[in-house]
């Protein structure tokens, strides 16, 4: 899907974080919630997901997990473009099933 010349992307984030002292499951708390309160929604454990318009709005959103990482475990975060995205293969048991469909956009004329 292409929204005025721009190719529109996901980014996935994966983490995996300590929680082994209250301080560190409040820092894995802080940064889930940050994440869905920024639009992105769970996968998988650990694993959070979101579609972006295009490659601009696609920075905002890394920059803004770039600010709330927190000081022990790690993270990671993957852009990926539409088509990329499509050539997942997503098996439930043995049985494979279609990735996550982007959200419908909304275009202003």
């Amino acid at each position: 899907m292409q929204i005025s010349g721009y190719r529109s992307m996901w980014i996935l984030v994966f983490f995996d974080l300590p929680t082994d002292t209250k301080q560190a499951r409040r820092q894995y708390t802080d940064f889930r919630k940050s994440l869905l309160e920024d639009g992105f929604f769970m996968m998988q454990y650990s694993v959070y997901i979101r579609h972006c318009a295009s490659k601009e709005n696609t920075s905002v959103h890394t920059q803004r997990i770039r600010c709330n990482v927190p000081p022990d475990g790690e993270v990671r975060i993957f852009v990926s473009t539409d088509k990329q995205f499509e050539r997942m293969e997503v098996f439930h048991g043995k049985r494979r099933v279609k990735t996550e469909d982007p959200p419908l956009q909304l275009e202003l004329f």
